[in-house]
């Protein structure tokens, strides 16, 4: 699979102005085409009724951001969503546990986090859009510069407002930390004002206080006497204070530690028992090996809306018996719909870059796409057939195209294998919704 920039998309926070530009590219494409068919009509009315296909197409393919927004709105109402409220010292490991909850890079997290309050940064996973977990950070804490009551009062501003998310505290302490007063004395202070809201304790950074002869994690749960006499401690300190406790070792891949998220499986535990049921499920799913076809589900069944119109359109392109005058303009119509679908994936593409993608998913496509055209010299059903195949290639299109940029969202290159036989058994589905429609 290339990763080169003509097939990559960028992420859409760095593009300025996306609102516009969608919206401006969005009326060129139906323009062009309602032009283009116009152009065209003189010379083929005598196969269709093109002045009735333009006005019936363009209104098909008319898609705004309103739609998009429209959408989002009604999948993000059904998102089993959880704020999970990071409250530690800075290098206590909190950015850890969002990597071990979402299993994405070092370097994504950190570019990830934006400032929300005077004493908060967030991170929405995987987008601010559709978020199935959120994450509030603290910062400044154990910074004696800062005002630790002005930060208690932004964590309870921010707990009085009502949403649909599902909250949980977690206080975030290294295990060989015992200047805990701040964090005690925001946890009584949320305890005090919010008893619903879950807390849960997790104790990092169990590796530093190993024995020096321990080259590496031990089976699960360690057993080292110091470290259970530091975790008792931590743990005597915030009596009452706390739901679930869990003790971790979220370290990087170069320092060593094998399993890099040691404890994992108990922090997910924890928090599940904390939380209600579909939002439990919700993180046991980010963690199995199907979450992305979980999680990319979500999107293809919004994207399948805009799917369908390029495919109707596609097929009734197709379906002009003239060998290879339709190719370019389907090429267009199908860059464009995965254009469209990145936008959706809140992946902002330039036409080169969609373009890009479309052939690096299509594959082996390519030819059966000009043995389509060669059909349309047989007589009678030619055309028939190549509409058929238009439809279903241009489904599969969109369908592999919300495989491929679930897997940017979730953090990982595409597998060319995957997205191949994704492409290939959305063709059969295809051809066979196509069938449908004709019944």
């Amino acid at each position: 699979m290339s990763e080169s920039s003509e097939a990559h998309p960028s992420d859409a926070s760095q593009q300025p102005d996306q609102s516009d530009r969608s919206s401006s590219v969005q009326a060129g494409m139906k323009d062009g085409l309602s032009d283009w068919m116009n152009d065209a009509a003189s010379g083929w009315k005598r196969f269709t009724p093109f002045q009735w296909l333009v006005k019936q197409l363009t209104s098909w393919f008319s898609v705004s951001e309103e739609q998009i927004a429209e959408i989002l709105e009604k999948v993000r109402a059904e998102l089993p969503t959880t704020e999970a409220l990071l409250i530690g010292k800075p290098q206590a490991g909190k950015s850890s546990i969002v990597r071990g909850l979402t299993r994405v890079s070092a370097e994504i997290v950190g570019q990830g986090f934006r400032p929300h309050t005077q004493h908060t940064q967030r991170y929405s996973y995987p987008t601010d859009d559709l978020p199935l977990l959120i994450f509030t950070d603290t910062v400044g804490l154990g910074d004696p510069t800062q005002d630790t009551a002005t930060l208690i009062q932004e964590l309870l501003d921010e707990l009085e407002q009502e949403n649909r998310q599902a909250r949980v505290l977690v206080l975030t302490l290294k295990i060989n930390d015992f200047a805990t007063d701040t964090l005690r004395q925001i946890a009584q202070q949320i305890r005090q004002k919010h008893p619903e809201v879950p807390c849960l304790l997790a104790v990092t950074c169990l590796h530093e206080v190993y024995p020096a002869e321990a080259m590496d994690h031990p089976p699960y749960p360690p057993e080292f006497a110091d470290l259970q006499r530091a975790f008792a401690k931590i743990q005597q300190t915030f009596t009452e204070l706390y739901d679930r406790a869990v003790m971790i070792d979220f370290t990087l891949e170069e320092d060593g530690f094998n399993p890099v998220f040691y404890g994992l499986e108990e922090l997910v535990n924890a928090l599940a028992d904390l939380l209600p049921e579909a939002e439990a499920n919700a993180i046991y799913q980010l963690l199995d090996t199907d979450v992305g076809q979980q999680l990319g589900n979500l999107y293809r069944d919004a994207g399948r809306r805009y799917i369908l119109p390029f495919a109707i359109m596609a097929a009734t392109l197709a379906a002009v018996p003239l060998p290879f005058a339709t190719m370019p303009v389907l090429t267009a119509l199908q860059v464009s719909m995965v254009g469209l679908l990145g936008q959706l994936y809140r992946q902002t593409l330039t036409p080169s870059q969609a373009g890009g993608i479309v052939s690096a998913i299509a594959g082996g496509f390519l030819a059966q796409a000009i043995g389509r055209e060669l059909i349309k010299f047989i007589p009678g059903f030619g055309s028939v057939i190549a509409a058929s195949w238009a439809f279903a290639y241009t489904w599969a299109l969109g369908e592999t195209a919300c495989v491929y940029f679930g897997d940017l969202m979730g953090g990982k290159k595409p597998d060319s294998k995957r997205i191949q036989a994704a492409m290939k058994e959305a063709f059969e589905a295809g051809k066979e919704r196509f069938k449908r429609k004709g019944e």
